[in-house]
């Protein structure tokens, strides 16, 4: 049975001068009512799944070919930023091809001895989901080597000139992996890998469409410019985008008798700390850092890290893919280095405030 992670505690953002001064969680962060509501909101088949068009087509092929021949499908490699869906195409893989799944994590399985008991749990045909597979210990990784491979399994028992290997023949199984950094996966690993998939962060009209579907799960009546306001805040992720419509929810239930309207989104989505470009609290920390502090760039990840008092993976996994696929931010061999489009932004930002001050006094 895989080992359950530990959540760590929340610490709030320092005070954001920005006119939006209220510190959120970062996006990677989940409670425990955002797990459960995710878990329902999550679509149950490919036809449900909105967005990764061509990721969808690629495996509604290679799901019906697998079922027409009977035999398990080839392991699935799914990479790309938190929130985009990487454990409900899992999900859904399972559930097309009728399959058990069996879920757990990179940093989950401590020794070669935890995924034995795994391994040898799955029937023919069933699905393992490793979440965050970049984070296997290299034992484990060379140990799941021979079991993606040709379904077998060779551990050790006694020790010295009484050591045998003992070879135990496992049930067909699909592996499904999933990363946020490709780029640390081995290549042994990574080449072991049938079908190998990047998610795209997702246009706002995908994510309109996933918040609608959302809201009628919930029991909500939401018109689609209130949809569209969402959407465009929501970072190009889905996991967002079903999280701010809760929040809105919530801001409408409370501050205006259950209406909801463009205007009222707006004002829910700006109480919770998030601006028109869908950046939140750290994210601007992030902007303003480079800009003010270092003129712009390039600064080293680890330099920018320490000025931020913030993690180096938080930094590299939750906040930079947004600013770099946004054009805000630029990755190069120096550092990173802010874009126009960021100096624009930070300057709006500012005027915003000023437009604030003003209109308070």
């Amino acid at each position: 049975m895989p080992k359950t992670q530990s959540i760590p505690p929340v610490r709030l953002l320092p005070t954001d001068p920005s006119p939006f001064p209220l510190p959120i969680l970062p996006p990677a962060a989940e409670n425990d009512e955002d797990r459960v509501l995710n878990l329902s909101l999550r679509p149950k088949m490919l036809d449900e799944f909105i967005g990764q068009e061509q990721v969808r087509e690629n495996l509604r092929v290679a799901v019906q070919a697998a079922k027409r021949r009977d035999e398990p499908l080839e392991h699935v490699l799914l990479a790309g930023p938190p929130g985009l869906g990487k454990t409900s195409i899992a999900h859904i893989v399972a559930n097309e091809l009728g399959a058990k799944i069996t879920a757990t994590s990179g940093p989950a399985i401590e020794r070669a001895g935890d995924l034995i008991g795994i391994l040898t749990n799955l029937g023919a045909g069933d699905v393992l989901f490793i979440d965050e597979t970049h984070r296997l210990s290299k034992v484990v990784e060379e140990f799941l080597y021979p079991a993606m491979e040709n379904y077998q399994i060779d551990f050790v028992i006694d020790k010295g000139p009484y050591a045998k290997t003992i070879k135990f023949q496992l049930k067909r199984f699909t592996l499904i992996g999933a990363t946020t950094r490709a780029g640390l996966l081995s290549n042994p690993l990574r080449s072991r890998f049938g079908m190998i998939y990047h998610l795209e962060f997702y246009q706002p009209e995908e994510l309109a469409k996933i918040v609608l579907r959302s809201a009628s799960i919930l029991g909500l009546s939401v018109d689609p410019a209130v949809a569209d306001v969402i959407a465009r805040r929501s970072r190009g992720t889905p996991r967002i985008a079903n999280r701010l419509l809760r929040r809105v929810r919530d801001y409408a239930q409370v501050k205006a008798a259950g209406e909801l309207t463009p205007a009222i989104a707006e004002a829910a989505l700006t109480a919770q700390g998030i601006d028109s470009f869908g950046l939140d609290s750290i994210d601007r920390r992030v902007l303003k850092t480079v800009i003010e502090s270092y003129g712009g760039g390039p600064v080293g990840i680890d330099a920018l890290a320490a000025a931020l008092s913030e993690e180096r993976d938080t930094i590299e996994d939750v906040v930079e893919p947004f600013l770099i696929a946004s054009g805000l931010l630029k990755r190069t061999a120096r550092g990173r280095t802010a874009t126009r489009a960021a100096y624009d932004h930070v300057a709006s930002l500012k005027t915003s405030k000023a437009d604030l001050f003003a209109a308070s006094s």
